[in-house]
């Protein structure tokens, strides 16, 4: 079976617990949790809030499966500054984070944050790359001594020129080498940015084991068959890899409001997952 979570921030001006019970109710079986939609300040986070939150999504029959937007809040962090001192602090709420995901009970944190791997003034897109790494590699001991995965983002272009495509993402996790970092597969992301179908993408990048999260949403922002982008092929390549992680719907749109988005992209991922084990079985 498919593991379907939500990107709680969808549900974001409801208590946690509401996020929790409508989740629930909608048939998914986690949340993909934003810190920043727990605390004003992600640095505040602790393990027993960590276990709190767990608490009570598990009252509701839950998981929290995963961490995103580990950067939004507070502002002014980068972790392709050449500011050492801001450069550590970014590196030291992201290991915090890392702690408060084993706490939740979360097994991956991935790690999207375009404008704070973006180069600063007169940075170029390789020294802002060559920061970013030297982090995630320290990001990545950091994980593997939590026992959860960091995961790192292919983003499109037009949120940072800084890992761009699965194969740049592969590159950088080969580079560190640390069984803790891996990198997440996005669709709309990947069809803003690869050249062949992103459906051949992904199953090379899973086939290599690079790929331990999946993220689904269309190309237009929307959720996932809320616009032209096929869902159905890469839901194939899942089933035909016998994939076992999370796949967390990711809006970035909440059209016509945020619940009924919610609502129709669970229950187009799970037509079109039912089509396919129907179609394998006959």
């Amino acid at each position: 079976m498919m593991k379907l979570a939500l990107c709680n921030e969808v549900l974001r001006d409801r208590p946690f617990a509401e996020q929790c019970r409508l989740a629930a109710a909608l048939g998914y079986a986690a949340l993909e949790l934003a810190p920043f939609t727990v605390a004003d300040d992600p640095s505040t986070l602790t393990a027993a809030d960590g276990r709190r939150l767990q608490r009570m999504a598990a009252d509701h029959g839950l998981s929290i499966c995963s961490l995103h937007w580990l950067l939004v809040q507070p502002a002014g962090l980068s972790l392709s500054t050449p500011d050492a001192a801001l450069h550590a602090r970014t590196v030291g709420l992201l290991r915090r984070l890392v702690d408060f995901a084993q706490a939740c009970g979360a097994g991956v944190l991935v790690h999207g944050s375009p404008r704070q791997r973006s180069p600063l003034p007169g940075q170029t897109v390789a020294d802002a790359l060559a920061r970013c790494e030297a982090g995630w590699a320290q990001l990545a001991d950091a994980a593997r001594a939590a026992g959860v995965v960091y995961c790192i983002e292919p983003l499109a272009r037009r949120e940072t020129p800084v890992l761009n495509t699965a194969a740049e993402a592969a590159a950088v996790v080969d580079h560190i080498g640390s069984p803790a970092l891996r990198m997440v597969f996005d669709l709309c992301a990947a069809s803003a940015e690869e050249t062949e179908p992103v459906e051949q993408v992904l199953a090379r990048h899973l086939a290599s084991g690079h790929v331990a999260h999946v993220q689904l949403n269309d190309r237009n922002g929307r959720g996932p068959g809320q616009g032209d982008t096929p869902v159905a092929p890469v839901l194939r390549v899942l089933r035909q890899a016998g994939y076992r992680g999370w796949v967390a719907l990711e809006p970035f749109e909440y059209e016509p409001e945020p619940l009924a988005c919610a609502a129709i992209s669970i229950g187009h991922v799970r037509g079109a997952w039912q089509a396919l084990q129907h179609a394998g079985a006959s």
